[in-house]
């Protein structure tokens, strides 16, 4: 069966070569990259035409949203296996890999499967993110607000479209990528997999790495316009009420870490709660030396020095 891997750009210039050089890079190479542009005005759709080393569709839709764009390039897809990504990620070796070769090897077993045929491979296949933080705040914000993957329960997760696999008679079986949302639609289009097919294979080392936002205004804005989504969709209204509590807090100290940086830098604060771990650097170095939680056990703060 062919593989095709598709996603979306607009202005993704900066982003873009990384990405290219790590689908090249594939130890498992994809039939076909089918990629949507929305409308770009800077130098993306140069890059995609002048590279040679991928097998690339290239689309044109001006005005598209992510979920048209991502629906666009699907269908237009030859391959039964589709892989997601994102243009502001790069991919682990071993991505497409990991992810295949968790999906079935015939169409028809997608049919067998909603007649409750047993010990078929689930047609969807979650894979997982890491941060790949350049500045002491980016560190900061990865050791907030993403979670790692010991705390991903693999039966529940609901995986972003960083990372993500399926068959297109999956994606054709529930009407695709809800086009009337233009974001949190991936969480979307995962609950109505889940609830047509079942539960999800899980690929941790099919991983997308990404740069996390870096600075408070731009990871609030980003946060504003998921929890837009999410209240569009009616998502996760008791998740956010907890989220953006946690938020409150964790707002302040990594004001706090950043003032203590310009002061002196080098120095670690680590804050720890009994339903969250907060853990801050003000500096690129860590401290080394562990911290104390309730007066128990001194603890290692957990980030890799820099040198």
């Amino acid at each position: 069966m062919q593989v095709s891997v598709i996603f979306t750009v607009k202005n993704e210039a900066h982003n873009l070569p990384r990405l290219l050089d790590s689908l090249a890079a594939q130890t498992l190479q994809p039939d076909e990259v089918v990629v949507c542009d929305g409308g770009s005005t800077d130098d993306t759709l140069e890059l995609l035409r002048a590279e040679k080393r991928l097998p690339l569709v290239i689309l044109v839709q001006p005005g598209a949203n992510i979920s048209q764009g991502r629906n666009a390039a699907i269908k237009a897809a030859s391959g039964d296996l589709i892989a997601v990504t994102d243009a502001g990620v790069w991919l682990d070796p071993v991505w497409l890999q990991e992810l295949i070769s968790n999906l079935p090897n015939l169409e028809s077993e997608i049919f067998r499967r909603t007649a409750g045929a047993a010990n078929l491979k689930p047609c969807v296949v979650a894979g997982f993110f890491a941060p790949d933080p350049q500045t002491p705040y980016e560190v900061a914000m990865s050791a907030t607000v993403l979670p790692q993957l010991s705390d991903i329960q693999p039966a529940t997760f609901m995986p972003s479209s960083r990372s993500v696999a399926f068959t297109k008679d999956a994606w054709r079986a529930v009407g695709g990528y809800p086009e009337w949302l233009d974001y949190c639609e991936d969480l979307v289009f995962d609950s109505a997999l889940r609830s047509r097919f079942g539960p999800f294979a899980f690929a941790p080392k099919a991983l997308a790495h990404f740069r996390p936002r870096g600075t408070l205004g731009s990871f609030f804005r980003q946060y504003y316009q998921y929890a837009r989504g999410d209240g569009k969709a009616n998502l996760f209204f008791k998740r956010h009420l907890a989220r953006y509590g946690t938020y409150l807090v964790a707002g302040p100290l990594i004001l706090l870490a950043a003032r203590l940086r310009r002061r002196g830098g080098g120095r670690c604060i680590c804050f720890q709660f009994r339903s969250c771990s907060i853990r801050l650097i003000s500096g690129w170095q860590a401290c080394g030396e562990g911290c104390r939680w309730g007066g128990k056990s001194k603890r290692p703060c957990g980030f890799p020095s820099s040198g």
